[in-house]
């Protein structure tokens, strides 16, 4: 399933046009400082205040959301074409030091989607088929036979997610400090009873991407680390996007807070680890997101039947409730959303948006008009929960592609 291509839309052609006579008639360098092509290196910084038209709209979007939402902190990019429309920081990352938008901050399950690429990529090099059990990389996994790449990189294995298991939570607020391993990580989702038979059905569950880390390993013998930089960070030239074996964050640093534990806290540093596989546990920049957004929606780095299998791998149709698995978590997967590889199909957009330890984040791409949102958020004292950064990217895209709302998934 390919997202459909509009035959007109004028919003986005005078947006282009107006990029054009600003002067950006070539793309802009994307996060890593180069273009689309790989060019010379360019800071990530805010462009010039817009006097007026869409990114003014774009940056009053993002303004009165942190006023309303009232967060600490809204980052965010839009490119149209592979050119900047708007990058800005507002507000501040601690008390009295203003965001900006080379601040890294953490990007959660949006490296899931690179694991899904870097899988299709070894699809496209003849090295696995997707429909490859996974008993030969993963044999002390139980029913590792029935149990495939494609169903680990869809999340349609049937485990439990061991993120809403219900000491699981408690357990990582007594001390978000704690280094999980992914050993530990799996045990809790294998240890309980899964929620229905490998492959027919769907839920999202962190154990499957964990232990898609883990396969993609093993079938390459490369350090997950590695091989996503060789397969995707590199070749996209995502170069402050990286993986972090402890909780450290490479300067400058977006702070987070939260309030989850009763009292607004610091949670920049809690750890990380036990939101996806090690090696893919990643920090990055508002413009590495931004043109992540073009490189993975795109299907930039894959033949166009492997771009096919990213968008819907099977999933559509899947997300039916059972006695053992609720509607909230085996979630209905239709054409108009559903979830591929390692990622979200919204509507016409490809997306991620993470939310995790006071981070939010949200990447969208309208492969159609080829426009990309990448937005950042932190939380304020009283931020109520919800998903900032998502509806900041539904904002922008109603505002830029009214005939292209986001919607929501479930």
């Amino acid at each position: 399933m390919r997202p459909a291509r509009s035959t007109s839309l004028p919003r986005l052609a005078a947006v282009t046009a107006l990029i054009a006579l600003a002067g950006l008639t070539a793309p802009v360098p994307n996060a890593s400082g180069a273009a689309g092509d790989g060019g010379h290196r360019r800071p990530c910084v805010s462009s010039r205040p817009p006097a007026g038209g869409p990114a003014l709209e774009v940056r009053r979007i993002a303004e009165r959301a942190k006023t309303e939402m009232h967060l600490k902190s809204v980052l965010l990019r839009v490119t149209v074409d592979g050119r900047e429309l708007i990058t800005a920081a507002l507000g501040e990352s601690m008390t009295g030091v203003p965001a900006d938008p080379a601040m890294h901050f953490r990007n959660g399950n949006v490296a899931i989607s690179y694991m899904g690429t870097a899988l299709l990529r070894l699809v496209d090099q003849g090295r696995v088929d997707l429909d490859d059990t996974v008993e030969r990389w993963l044999p002390d996994l139980r029913d590792a036979d029935r149990i495939t790449l494609r169903m680990l990189a869809a999340s349609t294995t049937g485990l439990v997610d061991y993120v809403t298991t219900p000491e699981f939570g408690p357990t990582v607020y007594a001390d978000p400090f704690r280094q999980w391993t992914a050993k530990e990580l799996v045990a809790v989702s294998t240890g309980k009873p899964r929620w229905y038979e490998p492959g027919t059905n769907w839920s999202y569950s962190h154990a499957n991407f964990v232990l898609l880390g883990a396969a993609l390993e093993k079938i390459t013998g490369t350090r997950l680390d590695v091989l996503l930089q060789r397969q995707v960070m590199g070749p996209l030239g995502l170069r402050e996007t990286r993986n972090g074996f402890t909780p450290d964050i490479p300067a400058p640093v977006l702070h987070a807070f939260t309030a989850d534990r009763g009292t607004y806290e610091e949670s920049t540093f809690w750890n990380p680890s036990w939101t996806t596989a090690p090696g893919a546990v990643q920090t990055t920049d508002i413009c590495d997101l931004a043109r992540s957004a073009v490189g993975i929606g795109s299907g930039e780095l894959l033949s166009p039947s492997a771009y096919e299998e990213l968008l819907n791998p099977g999933t559509v149709g899947l997300g039916r409730p059972t006695k053992t698995c609720p509607a909230t978590v085996c979630l209905a997967n239709t054409e108009a959303t559903h979830y591929g590889l390692g990622l979200l199909v919204l509507g016409d957009w490809v997306a991620q948006h993470p939310l995790f330890f006071g981070y939010g984040a949200s990447q969208a791409y309208l492969p159609s008009e080829r426009l990309a949102i990448a937005v950042s958020t932190t939380n304020g004292p009283t931020a109520p929960e919800g998903h900032s950064a998502h509806l900041i990217a539904q904002r922008i895209a109603t505002a830029l592609a009214p005939d292209h709302p986001i919607p929501d998934f479930g």
